[in-house]
């Protein structure tokens, strides 16, 4: 028996019949539809299905079809996407299901080839799309299948540097049942979710432990190896709270930064922290506000972290109002809050301010 053979018969069989007997009943594993499919692979993109979960009912029940999420505006779409972060994956969507509509007449691509050419679609969310929908197959690997295969294999080449991804993806390929492509990617996933976690895997229930060499050598705690390489950015943004009667000053953001098209407060930006009454001194700022401002409450700091950057946020509530308005400031009702798509720090502000 060869290589690849051995390796499928060790891995991939005891893993399609641990996942037979242990998945968890998730929608999205119910249907071929591609466009259900791709809709939860985005959604769970950096994402816990636990949280993502209700985030996938919401946007299903309301876009069933991708024709129906083409035709969605922007504002909706963000606004249904509050809370999840990563906001561009919502913008990305949107761009996709238009070009399906467009070149493909609303008919979501099952094929890789096709799939890989859309916005917001890599090398894994198009092997998954297209071994879910159409039996393809294509090796899906994602964080939980690197880890799998690093800690069964024992590989120490970070997983996030050129040759690391290179090789996991050829040992991917290797280890896929090419008769059962889509039990085997579901199934090498889950047991990364479910038994090889993170942190403190169920080696002790585990199917394939005695093949295993992190198990054998006691290295899961050190498997799989990430470089690391994200410099986080520290931001430090004071918000301002302005109304005029039953009116609130809103912005629109644009799209060159976080949160792009969303809507958000006034915002003045510093480089570290700044006393509220000093923010106000400032020559720029002043020539924004003027002296016809006064400040009525200021917020305790929070901590507000992202991927790449740390955002400290405050808030700063003001009597009076702005000398000049700048582009994309505008005055909107209260009423018309809750239908506005903002970043979920700001609207929980806001929401408890106004007590909607």
């Amino acid at each position: 028996m060869d290589k690849v053979s051995l390796l499928q018969m060790n891995i991939s069989a005891e893993l399609i019949g641990w996942y037979e007997a242990n998945k968890r009943d998730l929608p999205w594993r119910n249907t071929t539809d591609a466009y259900i499919i791709w809709l939860s692979e985005i959604i769970l993109q950096q994402t816990r299905v636990e949280q993502g979960l209700p985030y996938f009912e919401r946007f299903a029940d309301k876009y069933p079809t991708v024709s129906h999420f083409a035709a969605a505006p922007e504002d909706d779409i963000l606004r249904l996407w509050q809370g999840l972060g990563y906001y561009s994956r919502g913008r990305n969507m949107l761009k996709t299901a238009q070009l399906v509509q467009q070149h493909y007449n609303g008919v979501f691509p099952t094929a890789y080839e096709q799939l890989i050419k859309l916005k917001g679609i890599g090398e894994y969310t198009a092997a998954a799309i297209s071994s879910f929908s159409a039996n393809e197959a294509r090796a899906v690997v994602d964080g939980n299948v690197y880890r799998v295969l690093a800690r069964y294999f024992g590989i120490d080449e970070p997983i996030n540097s050129p040759k690391g991804k290179k090789l996991f993806q050829q040992l991917a390929n290797e280890v896929l049942d090419h008769e059962r492509p889509a039990q085997h990617n579901q199934a090498m996933m889950e047991f990364g979710a479910m038994l090889c976690k993170p942190k403190n895997p169920a080696c002790g229930i585990c199917p394939i432990r005695l093949g295993c060499v992190a198990f054998k050598t006691n290295a899961t705690t050190s498997l799989p190896v990430k470089l690391k390489t994200v410099k986080v950015r520290k931001r430090y943004f004071n918000y301002l709270l302005i109304t005029e009667g039953d009116k609130v000053l809103l912005n629109k953001r644009g799209e060159t930064d976080i949160w792009a098209n969303m809507y958000d407060l006034p915002l003045i930006e510093t480089d570290g922290t700044v006393e509220p009454h000093k923010l106000f001194e400032l020559p720029d700022v002043q020539q924004i506000y003027g002296n016809g401002i006064a400040i009525r409450n200021i917020e305790p700091e929070i901590k507000h972290v992202l991927t790449h950057q740390q955002l400290f946020i405050r808030f700063i509530v003001l009597n009076g109002q702005p000398e000049k308005l700048q582009p994309g400031w505008f005055y909107t009702k209260v009423d018309n809050l809750n239908k506005l798509a903002m970043p979920k720090r700001i609207f929980i502000f806001i929401k408890d301010f106004f007590n909607f």
